[in-house]
């Protein structure tokens, strides 16, 4: 059993991660964060470095947000899925499949009139596709 969280870099994956701790402390399970880096699909030499810088990058502040978190007293473990690209949420349900997950905690953006009619293709995907609960959080709002 475990608590995932699918991370990126933006405010609503920010909140998610802040309430995935606290589900996380609240049910006594192990939180997984994990960021997909989806491979850039080209033979193109530059695209492929630039592919692995990323991809390093995001390893690098993995680990960092790990450390910070363990050293707050969660059993946190960090993963960058980098798969060749598929339907957007796929391996997040992958790992929460693999884990038994109990929660999934994910970041959903501010939507328009029009935007409000479907989720974005990664939330949906999760929604639906999710053996589990799913928690969609949004970043407090500006000013």
């Amino acid at each position: 059993m475990a608590v995932v969280v699918g991370y990126t870099d933006r405010p609503e994956s920010e909140a998610a991660l802040r309430r995935g701790v606290d589900e996380a402390r609240l049910r006594q399970l192990p939180l997984h964060v994990a960021q997909l880096v989806t491979e850039i699909d080209s033979e193109s030499p530059q695209r492929a470095k630039q592919w692995a810088s990323r991809l390093q990058e995001s390893r690098r502040r993995g680990a960092a947000l790990e450390a910070d978190l363990r050293a707050q007293g969660v059993d946190c473990h960090f993963q960058v899925l980098s798969d060749p690209p598929t339907p957007a949420g796929s391996g997040l349900l992958r790992l929460a499949r693999e884990l038994g997950a109990e929660l999934i905690v994910i970041g959903i953006r501010r939507r328009s009139p029009v935007g409000k009619l479907v989720l974005g293709s990664v939330s949906q995907d999760v929604v639906l596709g999710a053996a589990c609960a799913v928690l969609a959080v949004k970043a407090a709002e500006e000013g």
